[in-house]
């Protein structure tokens, strides 16, 4: 008989069980004004999963260099290591939208992917700028785009312009699109443009990964992200639209020349990819991928963590791309029983 061997089924439950745990543990912070901290507690219960967990991870994105917040930084192992373990390429970011949470505001969740790497090679993109310009979009536009050859280019056209193929693709009025943007002085070239054309214009004060995934989701109400953002934001968001079957134009972005050269320096990143537009299948290629994430607080993505008595219900979504798979998880977390391994003292606790 063939034998069946595959390393995703096999983990991808321990992904949404450490996003889980990294809300639980950071829920506490919610509204206490200290996002380090938040993110510090979201950061021991993820390691605290994954030192339980027979895999080789290593961390291809991380959060936390650019402002020196506690964070999982790139090239940090997760798993036991055992030799015999699957391979993995992850990028998290414990906390998606620390702002938020530190404000009791909404729009946090804990997010992880993951992409088979059998052979120790590094899968996952990873670029060197701490901003990319982004404009994420759904399947229903991502037919029109690659049946126009506009993958790499439309991120350059005029927003008008963008703007028109969207209500063709979506059989909706200009003026009926919604477009997110992240409420950044960076962006106000994008917000004016929208304005200016006449379409929805929806803020968000943090939060990127949930943003740029809203216009893949069927009941989000979102038809377009655009703007500048974080670089490892891009890169789980890519993660997921390759499982959601929408797509992402990335390209690397610099505030100006000084922090080109400080972010480029000693990096190894091809030359002349260095203003390339990427597409999700560029960033994360091949088949293998997972994405997974929990929300904190509530977000288009993910209802936040409830508290009812000693009860914690969380929500989480699990996809992967190689079968187009979407789960919606919704967990009853007795708390009188539940308990967290944290990497600190590596030891449980109660939430």
């Amino acid at each position: 008989m063939p034998t069946f061997h595959d390393p995703e089924r096999t983990i991808e439950f321990e992904f949404v069980r450490a996003t889980e745990n990294a809300a639980l543990n950071a829920m506490r912070w919610i509204g206490r004004g200290d996002k380090e901290a938040a993110d510090a507690a979201a950061c021991d219960a993820i390691y605290g999963v994954f030192d339980l967990v027979d895999i080789r991870g290593e961390v291809a994105i991380g959060e936390g260099i650019k402002d020196n917040a506690p964070g999982i930084f790139l090239g940090d192992k997760l798993g036991t290591w055992k030799e015999s373990a699957p391979r993995f390429d992850i990028a998290l970011d414990p906390v998606d939208g620390t702002t938020n949470i530190s404000k009791g505001m909404a729009n946090s969740i804990s997010v992880m992917s993951a992409v088979e790497s059998p052979c120790g090679k590094r899968v996952m993109k990873n670029m060197p700028a701490f901003y990319t310009h982004k404009l994420s979009y759904g399947p229903r536009i991502d037919r029109a785009v690659r049946a126009a050859g506009l993958e790499h280019t439309l991120i350059d056209h005029p927003m008008s312009d963008v703007l028109e193929l969207a209500s063709q693709s979506l059989g909706k009025r200009i003026p009926e699109l919604v477009v997110l943007i992240l409420d950044r002085p960076r962006n106000k070239q994008f917000i004016d443009a929208v304005r200016e054309a006449g379409a929805s214009l929806r803020m968000v004060s943090d939060g990127d990964i949930t943003a740029a995934v809203a216009p893949s989701l069927p009941d989000s109400g979102v038809d377009l992200y655009v703007g500048i953002g974080g670089t490892p934001e891009g890169i789980l968001t890519a993660t997921a639209l390759r499982a959601l079957g929408g797509d992402i134009q990335m390209r690397m972005w610099f505030k100006d020349e000084p922090s080109k050269a400080s972010e480029l320096e000693d990096s190894i990143f091809p030359a002349d990819e260095i203003s390339k537009v990427f597409t999700a299948e560029e960033i994360v290629p091949g088949e293998s991928a997972i994405f997974c994430a929990t929300g904190i607080t509530d977000s288009t993505l993910l209802p936040g963590v409830k508290l009812i008595g000693k009860t914690a219900i969380t929500h989480s979504i699990l996809m992967r791309a190689r079968s187009r798979t979407v789960r919606y998880i919704r967990a009853v977390h007795d708390l009188e029983h539940k308990t967290i391994h944290l990497r600190s003292d590596r030891a449980d606790h109660k939430v």
